[in-house]
């Protein structure tokens, strides 16, 4: 009977290059950048493998990993997006993605806690590792493939049809959460089935909504019935199928009165924000909203203080549409998103960092149009391994979900 490991699970990592009775009680783990702390089972070093054990708490926590335990078969199964890793108890090989890999050492019970391969496991879940012996230290670099990921989902009508096929493609990209639009001319059926398809794939589905006319006082009713409506929506179905937040897309600065009267757009925005943030209070709701990078430029009205630090005072989340199609350099992804971190991580909120996938005028450095996925991960990546050490980095948004999927 199969059920969910309760005990700590630990991972071995090989590191050939220092000796077990030496460093056997001071190994450190990090993972991307940042000390992971060991409450019940601390890492250690099988002397007779050379190889160093790290807690299962530890795969599902901090690589996000599923695992679960078979305790006839003593079987350990780790899931991760695409990837599945199959260890048992005792056996010097495991099943990654079906197919058979031996490897040094073998999963173990210690203490009444099941420890398993961490490099061996990591590496499989496509994490770099790296041992540093001067600081005796593990540091795990996860792959882009694992970081949490959203998406938008504009055109509402396509989850009439493929649902399933949408969740897979989801699921395949590491998606967490989808922004899905709502549009009430739906069934509220159809939301109810995409959310609980979703929801049993570990996907979480935002309510989005939003207009550069929702600045105007004559917008708040617009708001207001859209909260409503998932408000009212959420009661009538149970968790696994309510929506987890609203997502508001609004970009004022779209209209021409942003550079006519902005003093004027921007008193109007907070007000229709603080709005917001009234009637959203005790909802339950997590409320994020779309913003572009250099919000943090724009001040309050009378002040020095940004917009940007403004809104994460107020809601849980920022999303920034930071549409650039190269991490590093000027004018880049890494640069761009870094003042904002900053503000955020001071105000322990969380900022997604937003890239484009279709068709812009502003430029050929915008949007990965036309580009491979290949190379969009391989930039999101560089991005990921420089961005890592901000408290406040929460992953990836793509803009948007069909741009994603009609790339090469």
């Amino acid at each position: 009977m199969r059920k969910w490991l309760v005990c700590t699970l630990a991972i071995i990592l090989s590191v050939a290059a220092f000796t077990p009775a030496t460093y056997a009680s001071g190994v450190r783990v990090s993972v991307d950048g940042r000390n992971v702390q060991f409450l019940d089972e601390h890492p250690y070093v099988d002397q007779r493998s050379n190889l160093t054990m790290v807690p299962l708490a530890f795969i599902s926590d901090k690589l996000g990993a599923a695992t679960e335990w078979d305790g006839e078969l003593k079987q350990i199964t780790i899931s991760l997006n695409r990837d599945t890793v199959i260890l048992v108890i005792g056996d010097h090989h495991a099943l990654v993605n079906g197919k058979r890999v031996d490897f040094e050492g073998a999963a173990v019970l210690k203490n009444g806690r099941t420890m398993v391969p961490l490099r061996f496991i990591s590496e499989a879940l496509h994490a770099n590792v790296e041992w540093q012996p001067k600081h005796k230290l593990v540091s795990i670099m996860s792959s882009v493939g694992n970081v949490p990921k959203g998406t938008w989902i504009w055109d509402t009508h396509i989850i009439k049809q493929d649902q399933e096929k949408m969740i897979s493609f989801a699921k395949m990209k590491g998606v967490t959460s989808i922004y899905l639009q709502v549009n009430r001319d739906i069934d509220s059926t159809i939301y109810e089935e995409f959310i609980r398809k979703a929801k049993r794939e570990g996907i979480l589905v935002e309510a989005l909504e939003g207009r550069p006319e929702w600045v105007y006082k004559s917008g708040q009713e617009d708001i207001q019935k859209f909260i409503e409506w998932v408000k009212t929506y959420n009661s009538s179905v149970g968790p696994e199928a309510s929506f987890t937040g609203l997502h508001f897309d609004i970009e004022p600065y779209a209209l021409d009165e942003w550079t006519k009267v902005n003093k004027v757009i921007l008193e109007s925005w907070m007000d229709n924000l603080r709005l917001i943030e009234k009637e959203t209070k005790g909802s339950g709701l997590q409320i994020t909203m779309d913003v572009p990078y250099w919000l943090n430029t724009v001040h309050v009205p009378g002040t020095n203080y940004s917009m940007s630090a403004w809104l994460l005072e107020k809601f849980d989340c920022l999303v920034i549409m930071n549409y650039r199609n190269h991490a590093l350099g000027d004018n880049g992804i890494v640069e761009n998103a870094q003042d904002m971190l900053r503000e955020a991580s001071t105000l322990k909120k969380k900022i997604v960092i937003a890239v484009e996938t279709v068709k812009s005028k502003e430029g050929p450095r915008v949007s990965f149009y036309s580009m491979s996925n290949e190379v969009m991960e391989k930039e999101l990546q560089s991005a990921h391994n420089k961005l890592t050490h901000y408290a406040s980095y929460a992953g990836f948004a793509i803009h948007d979900f069909k741009g994603w999927q009609d790339m090469k």
